[in-house]
């Protein structure tokens, strides 16, 4: 038994050094470790931009997103992925950069971008898409206009 749980904590220790050496771009182990990297494509009619990112698909990873980030790559962003239809707001409560956010459907089709501003105390806004969506990716201001995304488009995301 002794032997069973020890074989445990090592592999339990290994998996966690894997996820802080395979973290998503621009993170550091105190801010996030926990969240998944991977790969978006947006595909546009100007052509097809990738995109590095993070995914928060727990509620925790969530709510947490991008707070307390002092910069983002111009070439990764933040994924929410849901697993049912939603239509609640985000808000910039501790996010310190200004971001833009492209609310897609199960197909990946995007339904509504946003700009949101950074806001560090409360009261902080909340971007209401208008839409029912299922995922959401967060980049820099205006990085969707400078990559010609458009509602339409489509994101696709891989592991």
């Amino acid at each position: 038994m002794k032997t069973l749980v020890a074989s445990l904590v090592v592999i339990a220790s290994i998996f966690t050094s894997c996820a802080r050496a395979d973290q998503a771009p621009g993170a550091t182990p105190s801010q996030s470790p926990s969240f998944r990297p991977g790969t978006a494509l947006i595909d546009t009619e100007e052509g097809s931009v990738l995109v590095r990112i993070e995914v928060a698909d727990t509620p925790e990873l969530q709510e947490l997103g991008l707070m307390n980030r002092t910069s983002l790559d111009d070439d990764a962003g933040m994924l929410f992925l849901f697993f049912e239809d939603t239509t609640v707001g985000f808000w910039m409560k501790n996010t310190l950069i200004p971001l833009s956010v492209a609310f897609f459907n199960r197909d990946g089709e995007i339904l509504s971008i946003l700009d949101m501003e950074p806001c560090e105390a409360d009261p902080c806004p909340s971007y209401d898409p208008g839409v029912t969506y299922r995922g959401a990716l967060e980049v820099n201001k205006g990085a969707f206009d400078d990559w010609g995304a458009t509602v339409g488009d489509t994101v696709r995301v891989s592991p």
